[in-house]
């Protein structure tokens, strides 16, 4: 293996973990929430970018064939991360009948606690995650052979600059939602995908 092999193997995992994980999904609509509120931005996108790369290091580590051989416990994270998508989803579809303006004053540590907490959820408790890191890109990666781990490396990167953008570029968003019209229309958004996804998590487990 040399270094041009590398950073082609690197380049094809940055291309292909970027095709999986932009996506309209609930993790992504709950990371571009917290960018646009300014709440815990940097905490949630290091906790997203951190647990895909662990996840990713896992498929590429082989841990796909392990849990392939235990269907019940994706089954179980599917059940589980169904409810919790959709007790999320009704609650921004609360938000839709009652919408309020952003707060951009520092964030109180319990909205942080809040965050970190659903933020970690929204990761671990969907399954989706880990048929696109463990599974997906773990099996794409086997094939490279000993230039998996460059493919894994890259596909980490990609993870963690789609977090970054989405979480640091609704920065931008602040002035138009400081309006409750412009918060209903989010928070609808967010309500439709995670409802859909909690939906078909439940059926699909």
């Amino acid at each position: 293996m040399n270094h041009a092999q590398a950073l082609a193997a690197a380049v094809a995992g940055f291309g292909t973990g970027l095709s999986l994980i932009v996506a309209i999904g609930a993790q992504n609509a709950f990371v571009l929430r917290q960018g646009a509120r300014r709440e815990a931005v940097l905490t949630v996108v290091g906790i997203c970018a951190l647990s895909d790369a662990v996840l990713i290091a896992a498929g590429v580590g082989g841990m796909g064939a392990v849990v392939v051989a235990r269907p019940g416990a994706l089954t179980a994270i599917g059940v589980v991360g169904g409810l919790f998508l959709l007790g999320y989803g009704a609650l921004a579809a609360r938000r839709v009948l009652r919408p309020g303006a952003m707060r951009v004053e520092g964030t109180p540590e319990r909205s942080r606690r809040r965050a970190i907490l659903t933020c970690l959820a929204m990761t671990w408790l969907n399954p989706h995650v880990y048929l696109d890191t463990v599974f997906l890109l773990g099996s794409v990666a086997a094939h490279r052979g000993e230039l998996r781990w460059s493919f894994g490396l890259g596909a980490a990167l990609a993870s963690l600059c789609w977090f970054a953008a989405l979480g640091f570029g609704a920065r931008p968003l602040g002035r138009l939602l400081t309006r409750p019209s412009a918060w209903r229309v989010l928070d609808g958004l967010v309500a439709a995908t995670m409802l859909t996804m909690g939906t078909l998590l439940l059926l699909g487990a």
